[in-house]
C-alpha cells in the first residue's frame, strides 16, 4: 500500500490498530478502524504526471536509467505519455529516460518537488511514444549482440504511473545497469478505497502480461527474463504463470526466473496456482514478513484468509510445503521497512544485497527449494532481476 510519510506523532500507528483488532475487536469495527489508519496516516499529496515532463540536461554525477514500458493503462490522449485509470483495449508502450541525482541513497526514491532539480532528484530526461515493434526492437538493441538479461516489474495496488516507473528506475538503478528494465502497469485505481476495483483491473490484464512476457521469450538476445511481482502485482504475475501454463508455453516459463515480493495471494488459491505452474528453476521465490500491516488489512477484507506474503517460516506446514512444490520462502523481516506499513521491504533488500554481495560468478548453492531467513550480514538471493549470483549467509530452516 502506498504512502509517503509516517503517522503524526501521538496517534495511534495502523500496526496497533491491526493488532488490537485481531485481538478483540468485532470483525466489522476491527476492519473500519483499520481502513481509517490507513487512510490517516497516507500522505495527501502524490506525484502526478507533471514528473514526467522531461527537464533540462542531467547534472554531472548522476545517473541515466532507461526503462521501457508495456502498460495497459489508458493514454489521456494518443499524442501524451500520460496513463489514466481507464483500461485500454490494447497494450500501450513507451520508453522513459530517468536521471538519477549524485547524491541518491539506495533504496529510496528522491521525489522532484515543483521544481525539478535533477542535482538532487529523480527527474525525466526524455520520453517516448513507442509501437509493439519498435518496443521489441529497442529492447533488443539494448541487449546488444552478447545478450543480456530484461527485468519485468509488476507493482501492486494503490500505486499509480509514475509511482511505479521511478520504483522501477530506482530499483534499477541500484541493482545492476546492464539489465534492461520492463514496467508492466496495469491501471491501478491509487486508491485507498479502490481495492476490489485494483483486484479486477489485474484480472483484466493477465492476457496482456502473457503477450509481454511471449514477446521477450521469442528475443533470442535476451538471455534471462526476471519478474518480480509485489503485493496485488503478484496474483497477477501468478495467474499468468498459471496461464501460461494451461497452454502448454513452456518456451517461455523456462525463460523465467520470478520472485514474489508481499504476495497478495490467499495461501489456499496460491497452491492451486503452483500446482498448475509446475517446478520452477530456478525456484520461484517468495519474499514474506509477518509483520506485513497492509497484508494484515487484507487478510481482513477476505476474511481473515492467510495472505501468503505473511507465512512464517518457522512453522514447519510452510516448510513442508516450500520443499513439496519446490518454493524458495525467504523471510526479510529483519530490514527496515521504507514505508509504514511494512509491505514494501523488498525495497530495501534489493537495496542491501547490491551493497554486499560478492560478484564472484559461482554457482548459487540455494538453487533448491525451502524455508530461509534473510539477515543484514549475508543475503539468500542476489540483485534484483539476477537470480543466480552466489548466496552468503542465509540459512535454511530445519
Amino acid at each position: 500500500m502506498k504512502h509517503h510519510s509516517k503517522p503524526v506523532a501521538g496517534s495511534r500507528s495502523f500496526p496497533q490498530t491491526a493488532a488490537r483488532g485481531l485481538r478483540g475487536y468485532p470483525p466489522i469495527a476491527s476492519l473500519v478502524l483499520g481502513f481509517l489508519a490507513l487512510v490517516l496516516s497516507a500522505c495527501a499529496s502524490r506525484p502526478g504526471p507533471e514528473v514526467l515532463n522531461p527537464v533540462a540536461a542531467p547534472v554531472p554525477g548522476a545517473r541515466m536509467v532507461t526503462v521501457y514500458v508495456a502498460t495497459t493503462r489508458e493514454r489521456a490522449s494518443p499524442q501524451q505519455n500520460v496513463f489514466t485509470t481507464d483500461r485500454s483495449t490494447g497494450l500501450n508502450y513507451a520508453e522513459f529516460v530517468i536521471s538519477i541525482p549524485p547524491g541518491h541513497k539506495a533504496g529510496t526514491i528522491e521525489w522532484p518537488d515543483k521544481s525539478p532539480d535533477p542535482a538532487t532528484s529523480f527527474v525525466t530526461v526524455r520520453q517516448a511514444i513507442l509501437d509493439e515493434a519498435t518496443f521489441r526492437k529497442r529492447i533488443g538493441g539494448r541487449t546488444g549482440r552478447g545478450g543480456s538479461d530484461a527485468g519485468v516489474f509488476v507493482h501492486g495496488y494503490n500505486t499509480n504511473f509514475q509511482e511505479a516507473l521511478f520504483r522501477l528506475a530506482q530499483l534499477s538503478a541500484d541493482s545492476q545497469p546492464d539489465t534492461v528494465p520492463v514496467l508492466f502497469a496495469w491501471p491501478s485505481e491509487a486508491a485507498i478505497t479502490g481495492y476490489v476495483a485494483d483486484r479486477e483491473a489485474v484480472t483484466y490484464s493477465r492476457d496482456y502480461l502473457a503477450h509481454v512476457l511471449s514477446m521477450l521469450a521469442r528475443e533470442r538476445s535476451v538471455r534471462n527474463i526476471a519478474v518480480i511481482g509485489h503485493s496485488m502485482g503478484g496474483w497477477l504475475t501468478m495467474e499468468t504463470l498459471r496461464q501460461l501454463s494451461l497452454q502448454g508455453r513452456k518456451d517461455v516459463l523456462t525463460r523465467l526466473q520470478v520472485v514474489l515480493a508481499a504476495p497478495d495471494i490467499d495461501l489456499d488459491v496460491f497452491r492451486t496456482q503452483v500446482a498448475a505452474i509446475g517446478p520452477m528453476s530456478p525456484p520461484l521465490t517468495v519474499l514474506v514478513s509477518k509483520d506485513d500491516w497492509a497484508l494484515a488489512a487484507s487478510s481482513r477484507l477476505s476474511g481473515g484468509r492467510e495472505r501468503v506474503g505473511t507465512l512464517d517460516v518457522a512453522d514447519v506446514r510452510v516448510q513442508a510445503i516450500a520443499r513439496q512444490e519446490g518454493l524458495r520462502v525467504v523471510d526479510i523481516s529483519t530490514l527496515e521497512a521504507p514505508d509504514t506499513f511494512n509491505h514494501d521491504r523488498f525495497v530495501s533488500f534489493a537495496a542491501v544485497y547490491s551493497a554486499v554481495a560478492p560478484r564472484s560468478g559461482g554457482a548459487d548453492p540455494l538453487r533448491q527449494a525451502g524455508a530461509f531467513v534473510f539477515n543484514t550480514a549475508g543475503t539468500v538471493l542476489s540483485a534484483p532481476f539476477t537470480l543466480v549470483g552466489q548466496a552468503l549467509a542465509g540459512q535454511p530452516l530445519r
